[in-house]
């Protein structure tokens, strides 16, 4: 599978080193100190100027994780970083199946060469399996990428869907409906959402349970 290469991206945050073995994303993690600023990097280069509203939501919801890092720990950065990249496979160059989240988690494998946990997060994020079953993209799913654990799907989860299209905290309620009114009924992601939504209310109860308990 090609790709495009969007602003000249994945030349940019790639170093040259000695070993050939050291994976593309660690390379760069040398000039840009964590994963979650190589994360933000490629993300803005991606999404800013072609897809700005794109671009706001993701940084609200990058925002989100960072706010529950207490809660996560060791895997804060895994979970902002992948907060930053959730979306980019709605880039059209990124763009093969229609599910973005296959489609940007494809993207980050092969061509940047990412931590594989971080890919399987993008992958299935906000319940993607269940679109990807309206799509009839499930089996290819789950052969190409495993569902991450389920503490980290569901706060990946809760930072997209308590987060608006602006990137502005919203209720998860009311972010549920803005997805069904946006793509009206009959809609594919209309109807994923309504499969999806007692997962997602489920997910976002989680992580405020877990949220509430750290100290």
């Amino acid at each position: 599978m090609t790709y495009e290469n969007p602003r000249g991206v994945s030349d940019v945050l790639r170093r040259q080193v000695t070993s050939v073995n050291v994976p593309d994303w660690l390379r760069s993690l040398d000039l840009m100190h964590s994963l979650p600023a190589w994360a933000e990097d490629l993300a803005r280069n991606l999404l800013e100027d072609t897809l700005p509203r794109r671009w706001a939501h993701v940084q609200g919801v990058a925002a989100r994780a960072r706010s529950l890092a207490p809660a996560f720990a060791a895997d804060a950065e895994l979970l902002e970083a992948a907060a930053w990249l959730h979306d980019i496979g709605y880039l059209s160059e990124l763009a093969r199946t229609g599910l973005h989240g296959l489609d940007g988690a494809r993207y980050l494998r092969d061509v940047q060469h990412a931590d594989p946990m971080l890919c399987r997060l993008v992958a299935h994020h906000s319940c993607a399996i269940i679109e990807a079953e309206e799509r009839g993209l499930a089996d290819l799913l789950r052969r190409e990428f495993e569902a991450p654990p389920q503490p980290l799907a569901d706060a990946l989860t809760c930072c997209d869907m308590t987060t608006s299209p602006d990137g502005e905290p919203m209720n998860v309620d009311r972010r549920l409906a803005e997805i069904r009114h946006r793509y009206g009924s009959g809609h594919v992601v209309n109807r994923s959402i309504r499969r999806a939504t007692p997962m997602i209310l489920k997910a976002v109860h989680q992580v405020h349970v877990r949220v509430a308990s750290t100290p």
